[in-house]
């Protein structure tokens, strides 16, 4: 299942190639010998009848995956397909299904999207639809009761929005960059309409990922792009109150790759890593200096500082590519060499130190750039790279302490019901995942599953209307909660999961 050539050449950008290279044979047997331990990955039991990217989970329970490699070997194409945990809420022997096709000539390969509170999916934007070139300004709203997509117009005067970067604001808001531009629009997903937002913006929004802060406010770090500064080290930061950015300072290493750092602007890919919130209160945010170091830096959020990270070894970097957040805490991460090149190696970050890990079997074969990470209830991880290979990671050690609390005022469920669920820590510590512009998949909301305490048969309850969105926030938190209306009947335990760590079991029956 090796990443197909079509796939190697159409990721690349207007001003750009991403050129794909090898590691050293010696590098590679370092990486196999490390494979070759016990792994933490498995395959999962049913392929996926495509090539799968970009992954999204649902308020359901169920993961939505969109296919990026046809049978011909062509990418970005109209179709997506669902995985559907098995009866004891395993993805690892989950069953994938087909869902509608996004809207006619609508196939993006790298787009923004996100879940939204009402349990909606959102698809804005892309580059190469249906194989063509340039940045579209299509877009798109799933809706996974009715199982149907609605075209989703563009902002007014949007030319395009290409590979654009998103985020659901701590008050549900979805709001969305326009690529090519410093402009930003915040959506009502009532009337598919667009609000303007994000004056102030320092550089284009091009290649530049957003992390939503516990503070409410969205950070990002600039890479330049359009401009051609030769050097810059600029991080920005929106307030959603006065709908606008500012530059709030310098990060203490250059992020982002630049002209200067390869002998000239022609090298330069201008690209960014992911950059995430974690437990201790940090953003890790990645890089993709290729010339100089895989140089990192840590934010802390509580004083607005930053300080150097670790830097990846070799000449390993994230120029575009996933990271997740482990029940435990870690962030797994996702590098590769160089710019775009193959012969991936995972690592994991504690808060202290970086350490190397086993990747799943293909990884050897691709970039970073290929890669896609989801958190799933289970707590563990999903891993795509454009092919039928589909993997879990299981994460090792005990879960850091953000676990949600449910208040339930009834002892008795009905099948086929719908109720207000109250609790805490509903939205989980962080949005869990991180890429950048090329992709945004988020979990920070909450997901609830029951167990027949007599079969242990699993069933997942959709769960929609969130009154917040907002990252480690300890307020009451409600959501809607519906009862599926084919559980089985009796004595059952509930839990509710945010970011792959499940609340205690609450004692329920179903009716």
């Amino acid at each position: 299942d090796a990443v197909t050539p079509s796939l190697r050449w159409m990721k690349q950008k207007k001003r750009k190639t991403k050129l794909l290279r090898m590691l050293p044979v010696a590098a590679v047997l370092l990486c196999n010998a490390i494979a070759s331990a016990q792994s933490p990955w498995t395959r999962t039991t049913h392929n996926p009848p495509a090539n799968l990217g970009v992954t999204l989970l649902l308020t359901d329970g169920t993961v939505i995956a969109h296919e990026e490699s046809d049978q011909n070997n062509n990418v970005a194409t109209r179709n997506w397909y669902k995985l559907t945990p098995d009866i004891n809420g395993s993805y690892t022997n989950g069953t994938w299904s087909q869902i509608a096709p996004l809207p006619s000539g609508y196939g993006p390969l790298y787009f923004g999207s996100a879940v939204l509170p009402d349990g909606r999916v959102v698809v804005e934007g892309g580059q190469y639809n249906q194989y063509g070139g340039g940045f579209t300004k299509l877009g798109a709203i799933y809706d996974p009761v009715a199982n149907t997509w609605t075209n989703v117009n563009a902002p007014v005067g949007w030319n395009s929005i290409g590979d654009a970067s998103t985020v659901v604001l701590n008050n549900g808001t979805l709001m969305l960059a326009n690529t090519t531009t410093r402009q930003a629009a915040l959506f009502n997903p009532s009337t598919l309409t667009w609000t303007a937002t994000g004056s102030g913006k320092f550089d284009v929004n091009d290649e530049e990922g957003w992390t939503l802060l516990p503070n409410g406010k969205v950070l990002t770090v600039d890479a330049y792009v359009q401009l051609y500064q030769s050097t810059g080290k600029n991080y920005e930061l929106y307030d959603p109150t006065s709908g606008t950015w500012s530059v709030a300072g310098t990060t203490p290493v250059q992020l982002w790759d630049s002209a200067a750092a390869c002998g000239g602007q022609s090298n330069a890919s201008f690209e960014v890593g992911p950059a995430l919130l974690l437990p201790n209160g940090t953003v890790f945010a990645t890089g993709a200096n290729k010339c100089a170091a895989g140089h990192n830096a840590i934010y802390t959020v509580a004083t607005g500082t930053w300080t150097a990270g670790p830097d990846f070894p070799s000449n390993l970097d994230i120029a575009d590519g996933p990271a997740a957040l482990e029940p435990n805490g870690k962030m797994l991460m996702m590098t590769s060499p160089g710019i775009f090149g193959a012969g991936s190696i995972f690592f994991e970050w504690d808060g202290s130190n970086l350490t190397q890990v086993s990747g799943p079997p293909n990884a050897i074969n691709v970039s970073s750039y290929q890669g896609h990470l989801l958190v799933l209830p289970s707590g563990q991880i999903m891993y795509t790279d454009y092919t039928t290979d589909v993997e879990i990671f299981t994460p090792t050690g005990s879960n850091y302490n953000w676990a949600p609390s449910a208040f339930l005022s009834a002892p008795a469920l009905y099948r086929g019901s719908s109720i207000t669920l109250f609790g805490v820590k509903f939205n989980g510590l962080s949005q869990a995942t991180a890429y950048g512009d090329d992709l945004q998949n988020a979990t920070n909301y909450p997901i609830v599953r029951i167990t027949n305490v007599a079969s242990g048969h699993v069933f997942y309850c959709r769960t929609h209307d969130h009154s917040t969105m907002a990252v480690a926030y300890t307020g009451l938190v409600r959501t809607r909660l519906n009862i599926p209306a084919n559980m089985e009947k009796g004595q059952s335990n509930l839990e509710v999961v945010a970011n792959g760590i499940p609340s205690q079991s609450y004692p329920i029956y179903i009716q």
